[in-house]
């Protein structure tokens, strides 16, 4: 494996929970980046490569088996080099895209970083609602592959200074086209996401006028076409296109304030929990599949009452989880007490070694 600490590790995961306990340093968190590796090709906890690798190895390889269907397989194996080399098989071929490993194996995190979800920048509620339509609608990714193309050519064009307009209308008429479909897969989604919101927050944290609302990026009624005809001499002085579907935003609000700034941090704790599994609900609904949650160091963000009611959905969703803790009888002790000995795993990791406990 070769990941941080972690050197030859072999586990054979539970398909519903796996307790992992350990001292603080000891390499739980570094098991769910591996799994993350496998969802996604990339660490949740560095965008740097280097600190990843153990500090004596030149690559790192991981291997998995994702569970399709009942009687399918997928066998799934990254590698990453210190010169950043990539090698990336799905079912035994070469892939060049990190898409095709998401389409494997859908995942949630709930970690420290996850308040970025109400104070981080729209960039964060953006792929998180992203994510959602990723897996639930086919047409996304080529869309909105459109609307990033389009919007580099465009950019470059803007950046030259005065322009005439028969060059930038080609694509301004392309990029439009992209940019409506993109907003309307997204609006599709984003009513099926605040549907299972609204129906599950009460049980997380009651908050009088609580609202989601989302912002598709530009002018709401306005013919994004005809939004750019508008705009085009700020983009000029700018530079670059500011308006469109790379700005949308979801806006989680308290009446007209932000609910980052109305809620304490224990709040914002049980607001994101709730927001990450109304995802998991949203997409299994869509999709007739279920995502794999990995929770990281669940003692320390929330309370045990809090602890029960966020396993009590994990359970009812019957999804398979990755759950960190230092205190082995703290985690399974959050779980639902009918979770029988054939739907639990547990991991002692101790100084990168993961031993079945």
């Amino acid at each position: 494996m070769n990941l941080r600490n972690l050197d030859g590790v072999d586990i054979q995961p539970n398909q519903r929970v796996n307790f992992i306990y350990g001292a603080n340093g000891s390499g739980k968190t570094s098991l769910l980046e591996a799994v993350s590796f496998l969802g996604t090709g990339r660490s949740f906890r560095s965008h740097k490569l280097k600190p990843v690798i153990c500090r004596d190895a030149d690559t790192m390889t991981i291997f998995g088996n994702i569970a399709v269907s009942d009687r399918q397989e997928v066998p799934i194996g990254i590698q990453r080099s210190v010169s950043g080399q990539s090698l990336i098989k799905v079912d035994g071929i070469q892939v060049n895209s990190a898409a095709r490993l998401a389409e494997n194996l859908p995942l949630q995190l709930i970690d420290s970083h996850s308040f970025l979800l109400l104070e981080g920048s729209p960039k964060v509620r953006r792929q998180f609602l992203d994510w959602l339509v990723f897996h639930v609608k086919p047409e996304f990714l080529p869309a909105w592959k459109g609307v990033q193309r389009c919007i580099k050519h465009r950019n470059s064009l803007l950046r030259h200074g005065r322009i005439e307009a028969s060059l930038i209308a080609p694509w301004d008429t392309e990029l439009a086209g992209f940019a409506h479909k993109v907003d309307q897969l997204r609006q599709d989604c984003f009513g099926a996401f605040v549907e299972t919101f609204n129906q599950l927050i009460n049980d997380f944290l009651p908050i009088n006028d609580l609202t989601l609302n989302y912002y598709r990026g530009w002018e709401h009624g306005l013919d994004y076409k005809d939004f750019l005809a508008r705009q085009i001499d700020r983009d000029r002085h700018l530079g670059y296109t500011a308006g469109g579907p790379h700005r949308a935003d979801i806006r989680i609000n308290i009446g007209r304030d932000s609910a980052a700034q109305l809620l304490s941090r224990g709040q914002q704790k049980l607001l994101v929990c709730a927001l990450r599994i109304s995802q998991g609900l949203t997409f299994s609904e869509l999709s007739s599949r279920q995502c794999v949650f990995l929770i990281d160091d669940l003692p320390a963000e929330l309370d045990s009452d809090h602890r029960k009611l966020l396993a009590g959905w994990l359970d009812t969703m019957a999804c398979q989880v990755f759950v960190t803790g230092v205190e082995r009888d703290v985690l399974i002790e959050s779980w639902p007490q009918t979770l029988a000995g054939n739907k639990k795993a547990v991991f002692h990791v101790e100084q990168g070694s993961v031993s079945n406990d």
